[in-house]
């Protein structure tokens, strides 16, 4: 055997001895949260290591997988309404106004965004803060941003926000306790954590936004999301439209209002009271059609259905919402006329 075969031999025994590139590297208990991990401290390692501490505490959760796969979103409207319309959900509507009414008033004032719609998304994500999810976040993040790739780019970006709140004060969000829902939104108003960075702010100027236990700030920050998606302080939200026999039948390109309310009644749909114009003109709204008991039913929707649905996509959801806020408002007005004196 020559020298260079001798050298390559022993090279080779001494490589043998050696461990292999994969059993050198360490175990992730979750797929890719290492490379999560340093995208989300953009690279610094140190930050990137106290993140992997973080998610290694997390725990993959097959029943949040299960939820996703059932959205109550997927109902009919027919059964979809019955959910939230229901006489405790308006009478606790009611109720959490009047409780709290010094402090929406201001909000709405401020935000000019009206009052029972911010109780009404309370209404409807956690029964005024009864039910504010019972998962850890963490737990649900990391099953869904790490583990469900139909929507993993979307989780895993909340998931990183989620680690970032472990190094900022100015959130009261502590991602090893703080629970939600199955897909990670938390607190009394049910904000994803993106939504919590771009649009929760702090109502009670304490320094802190605490979206559990400050109505001040969970209401503000309802307003102010509101404000950011284009709410129309004044604006409409839906209207029943009456369908003329042979209308003309519209695919609507998603829930962003696009066609003039004029184009639309000269297409066969008709709304059933007047709507007034924006300051530029004719309004642009869509349609939306719902499985109601009695049969479809069609709706014209506008700019603020279109806001609301910023919350949740789901055309159902800003529906109960709307119905719900319409519902509290009438019950809370009527509950707080003055008394009328007896001759």
């Amino acid at each position: 055997m020559n020298l260079s075969n001798l050298i390559l031999t022993a090279a080779l025994v001494i490589a043998s001895a050696l461990p292999t590139s994969t059993s050198a590297k360490t175990v992730e208990k979750h797929p890719g949260m290492g490379v999560l991990a340093l995208d989300a401290a953009k690279g610094n390692k140190e930050l990137a290591g106290r993140f992997n501490v973080l998610l290694a505490q997390g725990v993959y959760q097959q029943g949040i997988i299960d939820a996703m796969t059932r959205p109550a979103e997927a109902k009919p409207w027919k059964a979809y309404r019955p959910i939230f319309m229901t006489d405790e959900r308006i009478s606790g509507g009611v109720k959490f106004w009047q409780t709290h009414a010094a402090l929406l008033t201001a909000v709405q004032a401020r935000y000019e965004v009206p009052a029972e719609y911010i109780v009404a998304i309370i209404g409807v994500e956690t029964n005024y803060g009864r039910n504010v999810g019972k998962y850890k976040v963490l737990d649900a993040l990391i099953t869904l941003g790490l583990y469900y790739p139909p929507r993993q780019p979307y989780f895993s970006g909340e998931l990183k926000q989620l680690l970032k709140f472990s190094e900022q004060t100015k959130y009261r969000v502590d991602p090893l306790s703080a629970v939600g829902s199955y897909a990670g939104a938390m607190g009394m108003g049910q904000f994803m954590p993106t939504s919590m960075a771009n649009f929760a702010v702090d109502g009670d100027d304490d320094g802190q936004v605490d979206m559990w236990n400050s109505k001040a700030d969970v209401f503000a920050s309802i307003a102010n999301y509101f404000i950011g998606h284009g709410w129309e302080p004044g604006g409409p939200v839906l209207r029943t439209a009456r369908v003329q026999q042979g209308a003309r039948v519209i695919k609507a390109p998603g829930l962003l209002p696009v066609f003039p309310v004029s184009q639309l009644h000269d297409w066969g749909y008709h709304l059933r009271a007047d709507i007034k114009p924006t300051p530029a003109g004719d309004r642009l709204a869509s349609l939306v059609q719902l499985e109601g008991e009695k049969g479809p039913q069609t709706i014209m929707v506008f700019q603020n259905f279109y806001t609301i649905t910023r919350y949740n996509r789901s055309p159902l959801y800003a529906t109960a919402v709307h119905q719900l806020a319409q519902a509290i408002a009438r019950q809370y007005r009527t509950a707080n006329l003055p008394a009328i004196a007896k001759p």
